[in-house]
């Protein structure tokens, strides 16, 4: 593995241990066990890290969200999807956010990827690229609430799931 792979995992490792707030060239370098300094020369910076943790989680993300795709029918898609999202966005919150909750390093991300994924969520809903944006929106707006906490106790939220992805589902 190399000195960068070596990084990024560091990376991803104090991003999920700690929160994106931790995550610094030096507190990377401290956990590979080199001085700053000479982590520049392997990692252009902060930048290139979140960007490749992003990757991560893009990659990840098209993982999960596959499941669905291979569903039969957009109305057995739809539900697997919600569930696929959600589990996706629970598992792994840190990394969750830094891909869904802040802005893609686009320039930095490996050709292609993001527009592979966004694929995946067209394929789900059978093809509507306006559609499949606000399925993502609902998915992307439910598991960001339950992550932070804002439903009230008690909510039941696998039906709030089920109702948004129903009402998706209904034909225009």
């Amino acid at each position: 593995m190399s000195r960068r792979d070596d990084s990024v995992g560091a990376a991803l490792r104090i991003l999920e241990a700690e929160g994106e707030q931790a995550l610094s060239m030096r507190r990377v370098a401290d956990e590979i066990g080199v001085r700053a300094p000479s982590l520049y020369k392997h990692i252009s910076g902060r930048d290139e890290l979140i960007a490749a943790l992003q990757a991560i989680g893009l990659r990840a993300a098209g993982q999960a969200l596959s499941t669905a795709r291979r569903k039969r029918t957009v109305a057995t898609r739809l539900p697997a999807f919600a569930v696929a999202y959600r589990n996706m966005a629970l598992a792994r919150p840190a990394l969750y956010r830094l891909t869904a909750g802040r802005p893609l390093l686009r320039d930095q991300l490996p050709d292609g990827l993001e527009q592979e994924v966004a694929e995946i969520v067209v394929d789900v809903v059978g093809g509507d690229p306006d559609l499949a944006r606000a399925l993502w929106a609902f998915a992307h707006g439910m598991a960001d609430l339950e992550l932070a906490g804002r439903f009230p106790p008690g909510a039941d939220l696998d039906k709030a799931w089920r109702v948004g992805v129903r009402a998706l589902g209904t034909p225009r």
